[in-house]
């Protein structure tokens, strides 16, 4: 049976023996298990996508548990707080008693100063002696009536509802609302707390996929895309539907694209209602890079194929030949020789091979020294740094500006009355806990400000009428970052070394300016200037290694925190004339 099939094979030339051999035994077989890794990769991509998603989408719902916990936090402290109780009910006959309620009033101020991820707090409330101010509403019929409000009264939960306050603004935000019961009083309220729009997108802005935050109504409070903010699930703009039931992974067409869907829930504590996070994502867009390397993947294999028979037994010599001896160098490279070079020609993949080799062993080379140096570098800055962190503590308050501060507390006590010495005892204390509590975190510009401003209270207080300041703070400066006590040693050398030896008419300016990314800050005083000679020796000073002492240690450790923390470019510079007085500059990077 097999000698006419053995025959015919006989009758062929080697060459198409080879071919259909070559064919047969190697491009079929190779091309057949081609398409089965096309297949599993495509799937295998979707898998991961799917997979990456999910887990992306629970960090999303840690993130909105996190976030959704400051204002349950706060709603539960406020539900017991008996001073809101008593401003809400009281019956005001005048208006000046309501507006001293208010102003002593300020844990709402105080809650929106230290969460940033909270916009706005209200309370609505029927006392129909209240007057508006944005935190305190009075119920009027359009609130009364209004669907949140009605869930809020009906209600013995928290809720989530995505509302807006026309009086105030039309832009809807999502709001913890809850109704609060006044007991003592048998009357109740409504508690609103505005969630941050920005801090919400913020939590989504760096998610790959279309990422979207929902109410239990279907609105998007919070999207990737914060113009799909404000719109519904059947929105033809989403074009995702309103059938979604519940959590999990949906695969339905959106916008004509075959996408997967990846839903969940966020139920925060002590709610009647939570929020709903969806992530979408088109097949397409994750196959399309799959599929582009598999076609080029397919033309280069199938050239390899048909080319590799003729030129098979011809490159593999060349190629062998020419990386042994490139192994040889190699292996001399392994055992510590950084001094080889190969001489490979060619200007071939082996040949390039070969100059990147060189340049490879170089680069070692190189990198070995670079990293001698860097470690060197390294712990001569921690040591630096060590020793500017130890003297900024030592030098925060100079004990003798204490001593004098609370002397001449002490005489004015005695030579006056009360009020004022309780002012100032009170910036004392605020001084004293500032330094005490401060560490090393950047603080803001404006903290910064409040703390120098209770300083110079201080030294008024000590110096009277020879002392006078002005603080010229650009309103765009306010909320950058800085580090913490980097502008009052300053401020403390200018008094002692510009002004202390002036019978009147001394004067200190701080001022700052916003220019392109930048801040520049400026402390300037009218006092006694400094020689030409005695300033090169300061300028000079704050560059040096050397541990200092003296009374420049201060410019020096703020000079070196500077450059510590923002390069050499951000280091103090000083300018002064004798009898005009001297001026210290310096910038930080305009960063929140």
């Amino acid at each position: 049976m097999w000698k006419p099939f053995i025959e015919r094979i006989n009758n062929v030339k080697i060459k198409n023996k080879l071919i259909f051999a070559y064919i047969f035994i190697v491009a079929l077989p190779i091309l057949g298990i081609g398409g089965v890794v096309v297949d599993y990769f495509r799937q295998s991509a979707l898998d991961n996508a799917i997979a990456q998603t999910t887990n992306n989408v629970e960090r999303v719902k840690n993130q909105m548990d996190t976030m959704l916990r400051v204002p349950i936090d706060i709603s539960n402290k406020l539900l017991f707080d008996s001073r809101l109780s008593d401003v809400v009910n009281t019956r005001y006959t005048k208006v000046y008693d309501l507006v001293v309620a208010y102003n002593n009033y300020q844990e709402f101020q105080e809650y929106l100063r230290l969460y940033s991820e909270i916009s706005a707090i209200r309370f609505y409330t029927t006392n129909n002696t209240i007057q508006n101010n944005l935190e305190f509403m009075k119920v009027n019929s359009e609130v009364r009536d209004s669907k949140w409000y009605q869930t809020a009264i009906n209600s013995r939960k928290i809720n989530w509802i995505y509302r807006n306050d026309v009086e105030i603004s039309e832009t809807k935000k999502l709001s913890l609302v809850r109704k609060i019961n006044f007991t003592d009083y048998t009357t109740n309220g409504v508690l609103v707390i505005e969630l941050s729009q920005s801090y919400l997108n913020s939590i989504l802005s760096a998610e790959p996929f279309e990422t979207m935050i929902l109410d239990n109504s279907g609105y998007v409070v919070a999207a990737k895309d914060v113009s799909l903010i404000g719109k519904t699930l059947g929105d033809p703009e989403l074009g995702i539907g309103t059938d979604l039931q519940g959590k999990g992974i949906y695969e339905r067409s959106v916008k004509g694209q075959l996408s997967n869907i990846v839903v969940d829930e966020v139920m925060p504590e002590s709610s009647d209602n939570g929020l709903k996070i969806i992530s979408v994502f088109a097949n397409e867009s994750i196959v399309r890079d799959s599929n582009r390397i598999i076609l080029i993947g397919t033309g280069l294999l199938v050239l390899i194929l048909c080319t590799g028979l003729m030129f098979l037994y011809l490159i593999s010599r060349l190629i062998t030949r020419r990386l042994s001896g490139l192994s040889r160098q190699m292996n001399k490279v392994g055992t510590g020789d950084l001094k080889v070079v190969s001489h490979i020609a060619g200007a071939d993949e082996i040949g390039q091979l070969s100059r990147k080799f060189n340049d490879m062993v170089v680069s070692i080379r190189t990198l070995m020294d670079q990293v001698y140096e860097s470690n060197e570098r390294n712990t001569r800055l921690e040591v630096s740094q060590k020793e500017i962190s130890f003297k900024m503590l030592a030098s925060q308050i100079n004990p003798h500006f204490l001593f004098n501060a609370l002397e001449s507390i002490r005489m004015k006590a005695h030579i006056r009355g009360e009020q004022e010495i309780a002012y100032i005892v009170r910036l004392l204390g605020k001084l004293i806990r500032n330094n005490l509590e401060i560490g090393m975190k950047n603080t803001t510009l404006q903290g910064e400000m409040e703390l120098i401003k209770s300083y110079l209270e201080i030294q008024k207080f000590r110096f009277g009428e020879r002392l006078n300041y002005e603080l010229l703070i650009d309103p765009q400066t306010k909320d950058v970052a800085i580090p913490p006590l980097i502008i009052q040693p300053l401020v403390e050398n200018a008094i002692i070394h510009g002004l202390e030896s002036r019978e009147n008419g001394g004067l200190i300016i701080i001022r700052t300016l916003r220019i392109d990314h930048d801040v520049m800050i400026d402390v300037i005083d009218n006092g006694t200037g400094i020689s030409e000679e005695r300033l090169q020796w300061v300028k000079n000073s704050l560059k040096v290694d050397e541990s200092l002492e003296g009374d420049r240690i201060g410019l020096r450790n703020v000079h070196q925190r500077l450059i510590l923390s923002y390069g050499a470019s951000y280091g103090l510079h000083i300018s002064s004339m004798i009898g005009e007085g001297t001026q210290i500059s310096f910038k930080v990077p305009a960063t929140d």
